[in-house]
């Protein structure tokens, strides 16, 4: 039975992947108290690397009190009855509503034994390029939100393959990573189908569509719907004392924006789900009470922390993508 694995490709030293090879053995069972471990000089072979390396290893499980030597004879097990602790390199883009759900929820379902340290990179890319480099070797694993930064994909192969997650907006050069992730040219698409039979009041639909923080998935979803459902459509970058035209639909990512097309319809003596309406994305509180209620499109923050927790807990490989829909309200 192998105990001790070891990464060439991993940024993780191989001391530290020595000993987290030993205690997920004892976690799992592998190793009992008494069982011994294999030799300094056998590991040495095995994986071509130094015997100070296998010894600082063992000297740290020693340490912990996790093993112990007999001269002559070998290291053996000596507890196995401990924590295993494991630190997770936990990187955001921000913080807001939506995320603060999102790292709640993963923080009561991931198991306690994990050490979480949360970073956040704002949008910027050399913060990004310089929290990862600092990262390396310091976790035993690693979630990633990349995203819409244009992400040099070697910065991000250079994580441990088997220990790196990808957390909300994916591409196709990062599908070799484990991940819960958002579809946002199929959400948007499918929400708005699911709405047509309120969407085609509308003369014409409007995506305000900043770009800066937004995923672009969310105009090709918007596009395809138009273009197969025949719509008048636009999407604009901004919207500030924009003159409103009875029939439109704004749908609006960014709360901003929402804001400003909401008092702009004041100005005009609009009624919002009659003269004009609006989808907005990302579900809050606040949205189910505001003008009778704002429609939305949104995934569900929580589940995608809980659904993270659980790959984290059993240290999954799978891909998956997180639940969204329309919540239907007063303004559409």
């Amino acid at each position: 039975m192998k105990i001790i694995t070891i990464n060439n490709q991993s940024a993780q030293p191989k001391y530290k992947q020595i000993v987290l090879s030993v205690e997920m053995a004892i976690a799992e069972k592998r190793l009992k108290r008494e069982d011994k471990l294999p030799s300094v000089n056998k590991v040495s072979l095995e994986f071509s690397i130094s015997r100070d390396t296998v010894l600082l290893a063992y000297d740290e499980l020693k340490k912990r009190g996790i093993i112990y030597s007999v001269l002559g004879k070998g290291y053996y097990v000596k507890r196995v009855a401990f924590t295993l602790e494991q630190r997770v390199f936990l990187l955001f883009d921000e913080l807001n509503a939506f995320k603060e759900d999102l790292y709640t929820s993963f923080l009561y379902h991931v198991n306690k034994n994990f050490q979480i340290d949360i970073f956040f990179h704002h949008f910027n890319l050399e913060m990004f390029k310089k929290l990862v480099e600092e990262s390396k070797g310091n976790y035993s694993k690693y979630i990633i939100m990349p995203s819409n930064l244009e992400i040099p994909v070697d910065m991000v192969k250079s994580l441990p393959l088997n220990d790196t997650y990808i957390l909300d907006q994916t591409n196709e050069s990062f599908k070799e990573f484990p991940a819960v992730y958002q579809d946002f040219v199929a959400d948007m698409y499918d929400a708005l189908t699911f709405g047509l039979d309120k969407v085609k009041k509308y003369t014409e639909l409007i995506l305000i569509f900043p770009g800066e923080k937004e995923p672009t998935g969310m105009v090709s979803g918007f596009l395809k719907f138009c273009v197969e459902n025949n719509n008048k459509h636009s999407v604009i970058s901004s919207f500030e004392d924009n003159e409103i035209q009875k029939g439109s639909l704004f749908i609006i990512p960014n709360d901003r924006h929402l804001v400003n097309v909401i008092e702009q319809a004041k100005r005009q003596g609009f009624i919002l789900g009659v003269d004009y309406g609006i989808i907005s994305y990302n579900d809050t509180s606040l949205k189910k009470v505001v003008e009778n209620g704002i429609t939305t499109i949104s995934t569900d923050f929580n589940a995608m922390g809980k659904t993270l927790a659980q790959m984290i807990n059993t240290n999954s490989k799978s891909s998956i993508k997180n639940i969204s829909r329309l919540i239907m309200r007063n303004s559409l």
